[in-house]
């Protein structure tokens, strides 16, 4: 008898029938069918839903399309919200004061005083003159100047009387002429120097100014902006203080369009000097008129006058610190906006 040992010289090991299934009578071997595809596949799935979409769209071609269309206008409203939502929680806290710390967070009134000049005397005991200020040839009036000190008395005098009040002064540089000067922080100066603060501290703490708006309806909205940045909250009550003539322009067109409730929202208007009056009404009709068939001042001669009055070129900071009204800054047509407002 041989013995082989085992180990790498050892004979290979080979297969004494073929893998498979051998069938012992036939002596063949049976091949080993694939299994099936199951119908729970992805393409299966895919392939048998095109073949249902085919079948039902010969038979009801109108139904199917109709319905593609809901599932369509569904789907970019959600993506519509998603994005909107991914923006609010992305914006960065601290620009926008959300992080809690308001410097006015118990304040709820927003009292606005609409600018209309710049003060350019270094010296401030001739507020009332003419040429302190810089006025742009319609202004050239006597008594005029008066009238703009008597627009920032008002202003103080209404806060004095409203604890939960804050007195913002509005208006950017608007004239080249006159320097990087805004029309917010002469109001504000001419106020200090008067000392129409009066003793008593609060006030004057709560006098601040907006100095980026061009026209009257960017003195609603940036204020109602800055004052979102001050206080944390929207204002419940709007106050402007401007001329009496242009009652019907703030109190109907610029609330109208930022859609704020009538009851809430109060005028406080001042006479034109007797000089200027006639050419000022005549001046606000046209406006009325422009803002009328163009209510946020987004197009055409309204756009242009806002253009030519920011020769700085300053950068807008809104709506950073109001991204709840986003919407509203974005906005240009002539029918309301038709999103939804805090104040709403």
């Amino acid at each position: 008898m041989n013995n082989y040992p085992f180990g790498s010289n050892s004979p290979k090991s080979f297969n004494a029938y073929p893998r498979g299934d051998f069938d012992l009578e036939l002596g063949t071997v049976k091949r080993t069918r694939k299994p099936k595809k199951s119908p729970l596949s992805p393409l299966s799935m895919i392939k048998s839903f095109g073949n249902r979409f085919q079948y039902y769209y010969k038979l009801h071609p109108v139904l199917v399309f109709i319905i593609c269309l809901s599932v369509g206008i569904a789907i970019f409203l959600i993506l519509s919200l998603y994005g909107k939502y991914y923006r609010m929680s992305s914006y960065p806290l601290e620009s926008a004061g959300l992080d809690g710390n308001y410097p006015f967070a118990k304040l709820k009134n927003l009292v606005m005083v609409a600018g209309h000049s710049v003060y350019t005397n270094i010296d401030c005991g001739k507020v009332d003159k003419e040429d302190s200020w810089f006025l742009e040839s319609y202004q050239k009036h006597p008594g005029q100047a008066a009238t703009f000190v008597v627009h920032i008395q008002e202003g103080v005098e209404i806060v004095a009387r409203d604890d939960g009040a804050l007195l913002l002064f509005s208006g950017g540089e608007t004239r080249k002429d006159a320097g990087p000067r805004s029309e917010a922080q002469s109001y504000w100066t001419v106020a200090e120097s008067k000392g129409w603060f009066g003793k008593d501290e609060s006030v004057r703490q709560r006098a601040l100014t907006e100095e980026h708006a061009r026209d009257s309806f960017e003195n609603v909205l940036f204020s109602v902006c800055r004052f979102r940045e001050l206080t944390g909250s929207y204002p419940h009550n709007i106050t402007v203080v401007s001329y009496d003539f242009k009652e019907e322009r703030f109190a109907h067109l610029h609330r109208s369009a930022i859609g704020f409730p009538e009851s809430r929202f109060f005028f406080s208007g001042t006479p034109a000097s007797p000089t200027s009056k006639e050419a000022a009404l005549k001046g606000e009709a046209l406006v009325r008129t422009q803002f009328q068939e163009d209510p946020y001042g987004c197009g055409g001669s309204l756009w242009h006058k806002k253009l030519g009055r920011d020769p700085f070129h300053r950068s807008i900071p809104y709506p950073n610190g109001c991204p709840e009204i986003e919407g509203l800054f974005r906005y240009c047509g002539a029918a309301p906006y038709p999103g939804s407002l805090p104040w709403m």
